[in-house]
């Protein structure tokens, strides 16, 4: 029985009831989101995690931080050293897009020490394994299908399947060139293996042993834009709207097999359209959480695209989106650094928080409204103790402290909380 049929039953898993603990939110508010699509617990059967979340209506705002090898930088250590990173600074959930050296060990590495959720592409590492030998075009769809069933018996709680590009979004993208195209590594895979054999996607002509598949394993399906905009001109387009309905489709598909599933979106997309792309999704599939890539809000900040993607992450959250994808300084560069992912994530969270207050989350203001006043009584200790990053903010403070402990370097004897206490002190004893 999946969670979604225990849901409908009345049932409360103990996966719902440690989910809801950790969550702060009665377990019947997850069961009913199960229940309806509207709340997604990525926890694949074959693994045990100390740290599993829910995502979607109600909840806090949840942050994810992609990982993983590349042809030029295999190394699984290193990626373990970012899994680390990752986790130290708040990810709620970890995905490996390895696609180079032995794919299949590093990601059983990597869910060997991952206490959180963790994703993965299942259709990167079929071109990585089978690609060599038979090139792109060479494999078959059982190919395909079959690194999803690897990916689902390793243990992956989510995955991501490039589905909703059909041969008719093809077509609204040959009729409407975009300045940047597909910009999706998992849909130029399956685009191009379409074009080049003249069919429709594997993925959606064989949705339903994928469902098979996820239903077997508890696998929460992340349903790919594979047509999400990657330039600010491409954002909003015939095609990327028309994969948003396939996707809608697929998410009903996988609700009445019993399958969580969430939709991913954009991408490269105006600050004026992030909300209005968030509001669509919502309206066009029922609901279903909303994992969006960024949304980055402008092209021409590579080096800075942590900050571009937290911008964008913060109004599409605020918004209604329920998954922030983070993006590093590295983006469109290089595969990142420990230090990049770990910024990454402190960006993303940054943004999570910022829609969270946003939302009217009592927690999220709550802890607002506790650091400030722990601010305006000059408690240093508290506030770094108390802060997103304490590791950072203790840190500067160090290294800039001024003579009186009791200020900041930048106001010192001119802090306004300093000030306005003697100012007290002073018309106290005059009184």
């Amino acid at each position: 029985m999946t969670l979604i049929e225990a849901a409908r039953g009345g049932r409360t898993t103990p996966v719902m009831e440690a989910v809801a603990g950790r969550e702060s939110v009665p377990a019947e508010t997850l069961r009913a989101g199960l229940a309806d699509g509207t709340i997604v617990i990525p926890a694949n059967t074959n693994r045990e995690a100390d740290r599993r979340c829910a995502i979607g209506r109600g909840l806090r705002v949840k942050v994810n931080a992609n990982i993983g090898t590349s042809g030029d930088y295999a190394s699984a250590d290193e990626e373990l050293a970012k899994l680390e990173a990752a986790i130290e600074a708040g990810a709620d959930a970890v995905m490996d897009l390895s696609t180079g050296g032995d794919v299949a060990a590093v990601r059983r590495r990597l869910l060997d020490a991952c206490p959180v959720a963790f994703g993965s592409v299942p259709t990167y590492s079929a071109v990585s394994e089978h690609g060599p030998d038979k090139g792109l075009v060479g494999m078959s769809a059982g190919d395909f299908l079959a690194a999803f069933e690897r990916h689902a018996r390793d243990g992956v709680d989510f995955v991501v399947v490039h589905a909703g590009v059909t041969r008719e979004g093809l077509r609204l993208l040959d009729e409407h060139p975009r300045v940047c195209g597909i910009i999706s590594r998992g849909g130029t895979m399956i685009s191009e293996w379409m074009r080049h054999h003249g069919v429709e996607n594997p993925l959606y002509e064989h949705f339903d042993e994928i469902l098979a598949f996820a239903r077997a394993h508890e696998v929460t399906l992340s349903l790919g834009d594979a047509l999400r905009p990657g330039a600010q001109a491409d954002s909003f387009d015939r095609a990327q709207v028309y994969e948003l309905g396939v996707q809608a489709e697929l998410q009903q598909r996988a609700l009445a097999a019993g399958v969580q599933s969430m939709i991913e979106g954009p991408g490269h997309v105006p600050l004026n359209q992030v909300a209005a792309q968030v509001e669509l999704e919502k309206a066009t599939c029922h609901g279903a959480p909303f994992f969006v890539l960024g949304p980055l809000v402008t092209d021409v900040a590579p080096g800075y695209d942590h900050i571009t993607a937290a911008i964008g992450g913060a109004v599409a959250a605020a918004a209604g989106a329920d998954f922030l994808c983070y993006v590093t300084a590295g983006e469109h560069l290089a595969l990142p650094t420990v230090e990049e992912v770990r910024e990454g994530v402190m960006a993303s969270r940054i943004a999570a928080h910022a829609a969270d207050v946003a939302r009217g989350n009592p927690a999220a203001i709550a802890w607002d409204r506790t650091f400030s006043e722990r601010r305006a009584a000059r408690d240093w200790d508290a506030q770094i103790a108390h802060c997103l990053d304490p590791q950072r903010a203790g840190r500067i403070r160090d290294q800039h402290r001024p003579a009186d402990d009791g200020v900041c370097s930048m106001c010192g004897d001119l802090c306004v909380f300093k000030l306005a206490a003697d100012g007290a002190r002073t018309r106290g004893g005059d009184a």
